[in-house]
């Protein structure tokens, strides 16, 4: 994102759109696409836009009772690294990137993400955020 596009005033919402917006490629649509599936998944999610820095325009971020992910966007890659990952089951496998606390699902162009175990995914990180301590 571009340093003078991520402004003060815009609600962490506001600058996912614009980050979204700014992408206008494959990335742009796959952010929108898991941002629009966690959201079904938890309609109390609450979108936070964090880590903003000289080097850095920030990052978003879902929380409900504590954080559920981030979506990170790279060169060849959408990152959706999930707070407590290695506390969650994955029996459909969407992990990719192993971690001893987090861990993390990287979306490559073409690739296509399993709708239904992802939201699986997102309900079981809310769920365990109400019951673990953050």
């Amino acid at each position: 994102m571009a340093k003078s596009s991520a402004k003060k005033d815009e609600s962490p919402s506001q600058l996912i759109d614009a980050r979204i917006q700014e992408l206008g490629d494959w990335r742009g649509e796959t952010l929108a696409k898991v941002r629009r599936l966690i959201k079904e998944a938890d309609p109390e999610v609450v979108e936070e836009w964090k880590w903003v820095k000289p080097t850095n325009p920030g990052t978003p971020v879902w929380s409900h009772n504590g954080g559920i992910c981030t979506g990170e966007t790279y060169k060849s890659a959408v990152k959706l690294t999930f707070f407590k990952g290695a506390s969650l089951e994955d029996p459909s496998h969407l992990f990719n990137q192993p971690g001893t606390v987090r861990r993390a699902i990287d979306i490559h162009e073409g690739e296509k993400i399993d709708e239904e175990a992802f939201k699986i995914l997102i309900r079981a990180a809310v769920k365990l955020n109400a019951t673990k301590p953050r």
